[in-house]
């Protein structure tokens, strides 16, 4: 740590030597919408007539351990702003579970990487007026190797947006910690897919105390279902599912829950749940009964390869249900599902489109940007 202090001195005074304004886009959990926040920004910052660049120091958005696929967020951004960059500056370093283990062991040098980040920052900005820089999929992430977004704001000279979550009151020990880290860099605070049960309770209570604290708060994004959840039909592509009820494919899915009680139980959970699909056995009629009675099941997923009965086939079709099945159990299923729509797999220019009109009309874009 003490050797590498001026090596990060000269790195930050290279990078900050451009004139060009930074924002680094940084977040308390991973899928807050960090992403498209990102480059909706960056489109709306375009809109003034600015010249806006885009980086993302850490890949973490990965296909596999070893990071030889692509982050898919740097490939978006280059195709939504018109970029030109190469991918291992708009991505200098793929943080991938094989890059942890080696920095654990010793063998990645967090001077060389900063330095790298530095350089590639450095090429990426001297054409444009602003860069967006998108941080890892917490703020935390990186610290390993020096690199977490607070260090990364440090090393780039850059204000900082954090992108928060917010259901309970609790929730604003973690928006509190993550300004601590930040300091005088955090620029403020946005609140996204804020459900409606806890909106006004935000906006009243919560806004006004963290603005006592210090920690301004820029908007208060609520929840859309576009934004926030996936449609029956991608959520079957993405599973490799069988359709064997088509009706009601463009419905959303935001949540998932599991039918593994008894029917009665089943049903009066399952009428507690809103947008959901249920993922339980093939062979779980009376389960599967229950689903199709109550009105937020937007979808039926059965696992280990069973077909339902023609009764339970006949009665989704009735009731526009879909129903996919998968060979695969139900644990892994559900895991699969969730990561899903965690990963934001749907994202494309709609979504930062969507996010655009969302920021526009909840979020003070102008102080955002500076």
């Amino acid at each position: 740590m003490t050797d590498s202090a001026p090596e990060s001195t000269d790195t930050d005074s290279t990078s900050g030597s451009s004139a060009v304004e930074t924002l680094l886009v940084s977040s308390l959990e991973e899928s807050t919408g960090k992403t498209a926040i990102t480059l909706a920004l960056a489109r709306l910052a375009a809109a003034e007539g600015d010249s806006v660049g885009y980086m993302k120091p850490k890949g973490t958005r990965l296909q596999s351990n070893v990071g030889k696929t692509l982050d898919e967020d740097p490939l978006l951004a280059r195709d939504l702003l018109g970029l030109e960059a190469e991918m291992h500056d708009l991505e200098p370093v793929v943080y991938s579970p094989t890059f942890v283990e080696q920095a654990i062991r010793g063998r990645e040098d967090p001077a060389e990487l900063r330095e790298r980040v530095a350089e590639a920052f450095d090429t990426l900005a001297a054409d444009h007026d602003r860069m967006f820089v998108e941080g890892g999929g917490r703020y935390d992430v990186g610290g390993i190797v020096d690199l977490a977004d607070p260090d990364i704001a440090a090393l780039l000279d850059a204000r900082v947006l954090l992108v928060a979550p917010y259901e309970i009151p609790a929730d604003v020990d973690d928006v509190l910690a993550a300004a601590d880290a930040f300091g005088d860099r955090l620029a403020g605070v946005v609140f996204n897919d804020v459900p409606d049960a806890a909106y006004d309770q935000l906006e009243t209570d919560v806004v006004p105390f963290l603005e006592g604290r210090g920690v301004p708060v820029h908007g208060v994004l609520p929840s859309e279902r576009e934004l926030s959840g996936v449609t029956v039909a991608d959520l079957a592509d993405e599973l490799g599912a069988a359709t064997l009820v088509e009706e009601g494919q463009d419905s959303y899915v935001e949540r998932f829950t599991v039918g593994a009680m008894g029917p009665d139980s089943a049903l009066r959970h399952f009428r507690r749940t809103k947008d959901a699909a249920v993922i339980t056995g093939g062979d779980r009629a009376e389960i599967h009964t229950a689903a199709l009675e109550a009105p937020g099941v937007r979808c039926l997923i059965l696992t280990g390869g069973h077909r339902p009965s023609g009764a339970i086939v006949g009665q989704a079709s009735e009731k526009g249900v879909p129903i996919l099945s998968v060979q695969t159990d139900t644990l892994t299923t559900v895991e699969r599902a969730e990561d899903i729509v965690r990963s934001g797999r749907t994202r494309d220019a709609d979504t930062v489109d969507r996010m655009e009109r969302l920021l526009a009309d909840h979020a003070a874009v102008d102080a955002i940007l500076g």
